[in-house]
């Protein structure tokens, strides 16, 4: 079932809430140690200005800016989402090399919803390859030591089976960036995200002890190097000169699981809700606001990043105003 526009007993934004509310139940889903922080490298010099950030693509009034997928399989819910969007050749031409960025921080298990769900990735792998991608990269740089983050996440292996290409956060390919941002200069990116056609964004639906959520924007931590954590002091508006520096062509928010609370490193299963959504669109901003205020209730006041990204010209926050398609697959 297919559904636009107002509904005609609830608001729109009623609706749309109500939407993930209601779906899915409660899922019976350690070290940290911080890897890049652990290890000193130089960074090589590089100029901002001659590396290309935005990836966005062109609006079209016809399109939706958001797809809510709901269903029982990952791959089906990725190939809808990008479809009610347009389809992948919206997003990524033939020659492309494209740049996939999940959220892969953590040495966890799928079911423990700390990554990025394995299934979703894949299938954003083949859609790119069929769009006529000449290279597909997967890769993140993992809070948790990044070998074995890649391989218990399920993703190294089922992206590479694929025909992904899985690169791992390698010090020597850090490169010092002005970010020109209001808190962000200078900061060592890994160089995957310096060199991409398009980017497609990948994260998942967390609870994070410092800001409430961790989503589309707060997912752009995992391309930098160095003491990432000095940026929680000031980490509003670092979101957003992280948001502002890498705009992607596409966000695909899994909310296939979702780590309801004790994140965003998790590890009990009992902090796991299993809503068998996707939320994927081209304004990330609006994305944020809406899967932060169905799942956690946390609206612009409690999450200033969302405000100051909307004040830069990234999204609106209004959610319920931008053009929304929502699918329940049987």
């Amino acid at each position: 079932m297919t559904t636009t526009g107002n509904d005609s007993t609830m608001t729109r934004r009623e609706a749309l809430l109500h939407l993930l509310r209601v779906t899915g139940a409660s899922a019976s889903v350690a070290g940290l140690g911080f890897w890049l922080s652990e290890r000193s490298f130089r960074p090589e010099p590089a100029l901002a200005l001659e590396l290309k950030h935005s990836h966005t693509v062109a609006p079209d009034p016809k399109l939706p800016e958001m797809a809510i997928i709901q269903g029982d399989d990952p791959a089906q819910l990725t190939r809808k989402a990008v479809e009610g969007l347009g389809g992948i050749r919206r997003f990524v031409s033939r020659g492309d090399i494209v740049v996939i960025k999940p959220n892969i921080g953590w040495d966890r298990t799928p079911e423990q919803a700390a990554n990025t769900n394995p299934q979703v990735v894949v299938e954003t792998v083949r859609l790119c390859l069929d769009a006529g991608a000449k290279r597909v990269i997967v890769t993140d740089v993992s809070c948790n030591e990044p070998r074995r983050c890649f391989q218990r996440s399920g993703i190294a292996d089922a992206a590479q089976r694929a025909g992904g290409e899985v690169i791992l956060p390698d010090p020597s390919r850090f490169k010092e960036v002005d970010l020109h941002g209001d808190v962000l200069h200078a900061w060592p990116v890994f160089d995957a995200f310096l060199n991409a056609d398009k980017i497609i964004n990948i994260p998942i639906a967390k609870h994070h002890g410092l800001t409430g959520t961790t989503l589309g924007m707060k997912n752009w931590y995992g391309i930098l190097g160095g003491q990432r954590n000095q940026l929680h002091q000031r980490i509003h508006e670092s979101l957003v000169d992280l948001a502002d520096f890498m705009r992607p062509s596409l966000t695909i928010l899994d909310c296939y699981r979702i780590l309801i609370r004790n994140g965003p490193t998790g590890g009990n299963l009992e902090d796991v809700l299993l809503k068998k959504t996707l939320v994927a669109g081209t304004d990330p901003v609006a994305l944020d606001a809406y899967v932060a205020k169905a799942y956690w209730n946390l609206d612009v006041s409690a999450l200033p990043y969302l405000r100051l990204a909307a004040k830069r010209g990234l999204g609106t926050y209004d959610f319920e105003k931008v053009r929304t398609v929502t699918t329940e697959l049987s």
